[in-house]
């Protein structure tokens, strides 16, 4: 028996052996070294995957998505044989230690670290890193995986790193040419930074707008781990940069949590001081804005952290800096893989404290608001169900009465009704320091230089009226209300128009080819009053459909609107039906700029928002192709953020103002104002700024940049004045809370409509300078310019940045299909 036990163990140790015998090193696998060349999304994938097949007791590869260009999403797990045997229970004691699963941990010595590569697509060092990183896990560092999982996302953002990959491999010289002007080195628009739909991933941690986003996040909420990294690359001249972080820290960040980042900057920089490797910490990259790859992490109780490493898109495989010196891939990845040794090495020592305090972060005793209640339109509401649902945060029905607290509203101490239609959101819950971070009135800042906005609040995001209470608020388990009814025959049918639903609601009424009308001027009919903007259907506009009324029926399931039946033309309250207030909705050819000029992520905006939100055709004309366009194509041409001066030369700006004198419609936003701003004919002019400030600077050149602050607005929040009988503001009240994202101001118009102003310069959320705020009262937030039978739409702010702003997005709706709305076209 002892023999055959031998045999056994022999034998099994044989294939042990063998199977680790079978693990290549990335360079034999690729057949290039690693480094020399840039490798595809699929042979990264593929390499992971031969590594897990040769080693599948220390590797499991999880595919947990795909992209909009059908690339695979997928995540590695390393760790010792024996945790990976009991990934499971580690997983789920790791949830127990938190709150987040009932039940209390058998074991919380198991360090857990997500090491997330390449999210900005052109930053491509990251994911070769990933590679090498694996290798040396597996072969130099074993030891580390005895008590850590390591999880390690080798692409977060595949199509934008083949995009710069496959670029880049057609493109550059052989040998490469180290000289910065080669074209190597000039990556053509839009760049492999963003995804598909031109996002910046490291924005959308918290506001889960695209399928990269959707698909890891669900990922991420079933392991929640201890440290998480996100590789990234900064420019040529850069030094590496890792934790600690810059101020400003938000405040619900623990002293643990910045302590241990300081450790792990430590242990980095002993390896890189070994090297002679330059290096920074504390500058520039802070921890405030929510969305990022360092602070989501973090707002989840990890340790989150950003790693930068000189090189970015522009280097190429190798190139001559402006200090002297040849930056190569090599040299780059090299970097990435030491820190992310370092890392797993850290979590390693100190695996138990890191459980410890792990589960302290998520004590939420101490803060300030207990609960968060809001109330408003029904669709809003449940959109911001979607969003919770989406970071697996929990959220209840209010019971009727009042509430006191913070009111959003007002900006002060109030109190609000509330019925068991508001939604209650408790801080006494795991993630009540998520819940704080995004409803809270205004992020506490520490320092006014930060690295991207400072205002965010998702009640002023989302259009809903919101009171911040310092005691728990009373509240029950949530209900679903009821499904539409079906429709019965009558003349009409009336939906209402505040959301973006509703919106999505009459795109595909046009695509089924329904005639749609909407009120310019409330009405009342059958006992029920019907504000502006309102969808009337009537059985007599759409004769030409077989099965009207079914298909009628079954669009307004799919959508769950409940429309209103009418029975007659004939209102109990003017205008009736066939007024020519009352107008057909015109089915709107859409085109919009993309190309040289416009912000790549501007333009990826209304892509996204038109193809995955609104669901209508809109067609894309490249810059390059303005001046050969034939625009009478188009009723409609939006022009994103950018800048257009060589392309709105004069040829081009005559071009477009005779198509607007024929009844086409531009809609310019936020820099493209520039290009219409002060010229010949247009009644848009810039705010002089009242500033008198003498030409002797005198500031000390080491405040000259905290100085600057004085001008800027990082994202803040103001409280806008809107014209709602303007057909670009149907479906709003008087106010509405617009998210500005820089200090541009604008008079308003002289001739046309100011449909939306900031009557004085009260800050509600974020960081506004005093010098960029004595310039904005009076100021233009929305206006319609008309030239002709057309007219020229501004949006000063961009209602859809980042596409988080939900309460913004009808105002580009009600422009497209409402506003100067010209005589039905067939």
């Amino acid at each position: 028996m002892q023999k055959l036990l031998l045999v056994v163990l022999v034998a099994f140790g044989c294939l042990t052996l063998t199977s680790a015998q079978n693990l290549q090193s990335p360079s034999t696998f690729l057949g290039y070294d690693i480094g020399t060349q840039f490798s595809r999304h699929h042979q990264v994938v593929d390499y992971f995957k031969s590594v897990a097949e040769a080693v599948p007791n220390n590797v499991k590869i999880e595919q947990y998505g795909i992209t909009n260009e059908r690339r695979a999403l997928v995540l590695a797990y390393i760790s010792s044989e024996e945790n990976i045997q009991n990934l499971e229970t580690i997983r789920k004691n790791n949830l127990k230690n938190t709150g987040l699963l009932e039940g209390e941990p058998t074991n919380t010595n198991v360090a857990i670290v997500w090491l997330s590569y390449n999210v900005h697509g052109n930053e491509a060092s990251s994911s070769e890193a990933a590679m090498l990183t694996l290798y040396k896990l597996l072969t130099e560092r074993k030891d580390l995986l005895e008590n850590t999982v390591v999880i390690i996302d080798p692409g977060v953002n595949p199509d934008g790193r083949d995009r710069y990959v496959n670029w880049y491999n057609e493109t550059k010289s052989t040998p490469y040419d180290i000289d910065q002007q080669a074209s190597e080195h000039k990556e053509p628009w839009p760049g492999g930074r963003p995804n598909h739909y031109l996002f910046d991933l490291n924005r959308d941690w918290a506001w889960v707008t695209q399928i990269e986003t959707q698909e890891r996040l669900k990922v991420y909420n079933k392991w929640m781990p201890h440290i998480h990294v996100d590789f990234h690359e900064q420019g040529p001249n850069e030094p590496y940069y890792f934790a600690p972080a810059a101020e400003p820290f938000h405040e619900i960040i623990s002293d643990w949590q910045r302590d241990f980042q300081t450790q792990i900057g430590q242990n980095h920089a002993k390896y890189f001081d070994a090297e002679g490797w330059l290096f920074f910490t504390r500058e520039r990259f802070d921890l405030f804005y929510p969305s990022y790859g360092d602070t989501y992490p973090t707002y989840m109780g990890a340790i989150g952290m950003t790693y930068e490493q000189g090189g970015h898109g522009m280097s190429g495989l190798g190139i001559l800096n402006d200090e002297g010196h040849v930056l190569t891939l090599v040299e780059r990845l090299t970097h990435h893989t030491v820190t992310g040794l370092s890392t797993v090495e850290m979590a390693s020592k100190n695996a138990k404290q890191l459980n410890t305090e792990f589960a302290k972060f998520f004590d939420n005793s101490d803060l300030k608001y207990k609960s968060y209640v809001v109330k408003g339109n029904q669709d809003k509401i449940n959109s911001l169900k979607n969003l919770l649902n989406k970071h697996e945060i929990k959220f209840e029905n209010a019971n009727n009465g009042k509430v006191s607290g913070y009111d959003y509203t007002t900006g002060k101490q109030g109190n609000m009704s509330i019925d068991n239609n508001s939604l209650v959101i408790h801080t006494n819950q795991p993630k009540g320091k998520m819940v704080k971070v995004l409803f809270e009135p205004s992020a506490k800042l520490s320092d006014s230089l930060t690295y991207d906005i400072t205002a965010w609040s998702v009640p002023y995001a989302y259009g809903l009226d919101a009171i911040a209470s310092t005691s728990k608020v009373n509240s029950t388990k949530t209900y679903e209300g009821k499904m539409p009814t079906v429709l019965s025959k009558a003349y009409g049918y009336v939906s209402k128009w505040n959301s973006l639903e509703d919106a999505q609601f009459l795109a595909d009424l046009l695509k089924h080819n329904f005639k749609v009308r909407f009120t310019e001027k409330p009405f009342a009919s059958n006992g029920e009053k019907f504000d502006r903007g309102s969808l009337i259907i009537t059985q007599g506009d759409n004769k030409h459909l077989e099965d009207f009324l079914g298909l009628l029926n079954q669009l307004k399931q799919k959508h769950k609107q409940n429309l209103s039946q009418i029975n007659s033309g004939f209102s109990q309250t003017t205008p009736d039906i066939g007024s020519p207030d009352i107008k057909l909705v015109n089915k709107q050819n859409v085109a919009v700029l993309s190309g040289e000029g416009t912000s790549s992520l501007s333009y990826g905006e209304i892509w996204h928002f038109f193809e995955q939100q609104l669901h209508y055709p809109l067609t894309s004309i490249n810059t390059d192709n303005l001046s050969r366009t034939n625009l009478s194509k188009y009723n409609v041409l939006i022009i994103p953020n950018g800048y257009y001066g060589s392309v709105l030369n004069d040829t081009n700006m005559q071009k477009i103002k005779d198509w607007v004198q024929a009844g086409g419609k531009v809609i310019a936003i936020d820099g493209a104002l520039r290009s219409f701003a002060g010229k010949d004919g247009f009644s848009l002019k810039y705010k002089s700024s009242d500033n008198n400030n003498s030409n002797d600077n005198l500031t000390p050149y080491a405040e000259r940049e905290r100085e600057y602050t004085n001008n800027l607005i990082t994202g803040a929040i103001f409280k806008t004045k809107i014209d709602n009988t303007h057909p670009m503001a149907f479906g709003y009240s008087k106010d509405y809370f617009t998210l500005k994202l820089g200090s541009s101001a604008y008079d308003l118009l002289g001739s046309g409509y100011n449909v939306g102003h900031l009557a004085d310069t009260k800050v509600y959320s974020g960081f506004a300078g005093k010098d960029a705020l004595s310039n904005l009262e009076n100021t233009l937030v929305f206006g319609e310019e008309r030239k002709g039978s057309g007219s020229f739409i501004y949006f000063v702010d961009n209602t859809l940045f980042r596409s988080f702003w939900e309460n913004g997005k009808l105002f580009l709706v009600n422009a497209v299909f409402f506003v100067n709305n010209n005589a039905y076209e067939l």
